[in-house]
């Protein structure tokens, strides 16, 4: 039998009968998207992480619920919460206040809760290589050798000729000109010391005002 709960003036529906009444909450953090962890919620768990807004569950093995982080300080906030398709798994964002794992990793698996940028964040870890160790071989390590005014100009060229290219047809030139550009400007945050992520906060902090 299907149960209903209420989140942010919004309904949750969830059906407890399908596991002896545990549901598995997947735990994910609001900002990175990265899953942080896997546990079970009965109804009275589910009902105090509603009612508190700190994720509690039900343990297994020691028949009682808990809430994450009430030993280890670190808090799982309750940002938003909905059900499956079929309402018996629980995805729940969450803002953690630090390692979600009893290891003490960021995550259960091992993993750091950071933003990932898909390919973006391997071009960042590579430029990140080539200023910790860099070698005469690599363009990167060599532009950054020249200085910060090197780098800012060499941004502004790519964006000059990726503007020409704008007003072109050819497709394949103003990609390329494109790639140029961002890649030049990854290096460019990080000769400032900053990565693509300290830009997407100030892009999200715009975006929720």
């Amino acid at each position: 039998m299907e149960s209903q709960f209420e989140f942010n003036n919004t309904k949750l529906v969830v059906d407890f009968d399908k596991n002896k009444g545990l549901i598995p909450a997947i735990i994910q953090d609001a900002i990175t998207k990265n899953v942080l962890m896997m546990g079970y919620m009965n109804r009275e768990s589910l009902q105090k992480t509603l009612k508190t807004s700190l994720v509690s569950f039900y343990s297994r093995s020691r028949k009682t619920l808990w809430t994450k982080g009430e030993t280890s300080g670190n808090y799982l906030h309750l940002v938003n919460i909905q059900s499956d398709c079929d309402n018996d798994t629980l995805l729940v964002q969450v803002q953690p206040d630090g390692p979600v794992c009893h290891l003490g990793t960021d995550t259960c698996w091992g993993e750091k809760n950071n933003i990932q940028c898909g390919f973006l964040t391997t071009l960042e870890e590579v430029i990140t290589d080539r200023i910790a160790n860099p070698s005469d071989t690599s363009y990167t390590s060599r532009l950054v050798r020249k200085g910060i005014n090197k780098i800012a100009q060499k941004v502004g060229e790519e964006a000059v000729e990726t503007v020409i290219e704008a007003k072109d047809d050819n497709d394949d030139l103003f990609l390329n000109e494109s790639a140029d550009l961002l890649y030049h400007y990854l290096i460019l945050l990080q000769a400032k010391g900053f990565k693509f992520k300290d830009v997407l906060k100030v892009l999200e902090g715009r975006h929720n005002k």
